[in-house]
């Protein structure tokens, strides 16, 4: 049986500490004694699993186990095995301690109470953090928007989303998760956005794009033609001889940037012709340039 403590709590050697946290309370729930009562396999389970946390559960002595200057026991040299049995040494023994048990975050209260009963020194835990998703929609991502937020203990609050927000970004509300343990600090409550997507308008960074219908009257002639923005209707002009694909700019109607300013906004033209118009077709049978006109010359010459 091994004892590196990253075996012990099943964990990869880059597991983050929220990762290591979550390893050891899981594990400590299953074997304390406390709670397996008469079976000695569950207090040595909980002894390794202890240890294993005391060594991860430490950023300096994870960093020392990991260059190998000190062991899984946490000493300098080979184990003396007394360090590892401070989960059963009492009150004032040299080896008693409460290391690595101070960052866990939780809320089980019976595991926190067993814990300070082990090490024999009081318990204080930060509170957990709250993990929500909050559906918004594009324009509110835009423009920014004030939610009604119901947090999971009934509390209810307002909640400002900024303008310029994006797809998965979180935000925290410091304070708003579960209490902390033994004078500890509250969590924070981490709300994730989920921005629901436009019909119209696609986002591409800082830009907004958007296809824009227009008349052949007006790809051929050109003339000024309302545009839809995030943030109101705009007026641009269309130059004479557009086609579709062409794609013209809004400076400014892009996203609001964190550091002040806004993204553009890129308009791409898409020429839609009338249907089933006898006088569009009579024109067009008649028209002899625009039956000599080739647009796929190109292609047909690198073919």
């Amino acid at each position: 049986m091994s004892d590196n403590p990253y075996d012990v709590l099943a964990i990869k050697r880059d597991a983050s500490a929220e990762e290591i946290q979550r390893a050891f309370r899981k594990l400590a729930k299953k074997h304390h004694p406390d709670l397996n009562p008469g079976d000695p396999r569950a207090a040595e389970a909980f002894k390794r699993i202890s240890g294993a946390y005391d060594i991860l559960g430490d950023p300096e002595k994870r960093a020392r186990f990991d260059r190998g200057e000190i062991d899984a026991s946490g000493t300098e040299k080979p184990p003396h095995r007394f360090y590892r049995d401070f989960a059963d040494a009492s009150d004032g023994h040299p080896y008693a301690s409460a290391a690595g048990f101070e960052d866990m975050t939780g809320t089980d209260d019976l595991l926190s109470e067993l814990l300070r009963r082990r090490t024999g020194t009081s318990f204080r835990m930060r509170g957990a953090d709250r993990h929500l998703r909050l559906p918004i929609d594009f324009l509110e991502a835009v423009n920014g928007t004030i939610k009604h937020v119901v947090l999971p203990d009934g509390t209810a609050l307002d909640f400002v989303v900024p303008a310029g927000v994006s797809d998965g970004q979180i935000l925290g509300l410091a304070g708003k998760g579960e209490p902390g343990l033994g004078g500890a600090p509250p969590g924070d409550a981490l709300v994730q956005l989920e921005v629901r997507p436009h019909r119209r308008f696609r986002r591409e960074g800082d830009d907004i794009r958007l296809d824009l219908p227009i008349s052949l009257t007006e790809a051929v002639l050109g003339g000024r033609v309302e545009v839809p923005t995030p943030t109101g209707r705009v007026t641009m002009s269309i130059p004479k001889g557009s086609n579709t694909g062409k794609v013209l700019r809004l400076r400014g109607k892009g996203m609001p940037r964190p550091q002040g300013g806004h993204g553009d906004m890129y308009v791409t033209l898409q020429v839609v012709l009338p249907e089933n118009d006898p006088d569009l077709e009579t024109f067009v049978t008649h028209w002899q340039r625009g039956l000599a006109h080739n647009p796929r010359r190109d292609l047909e010459r690198e073919a």
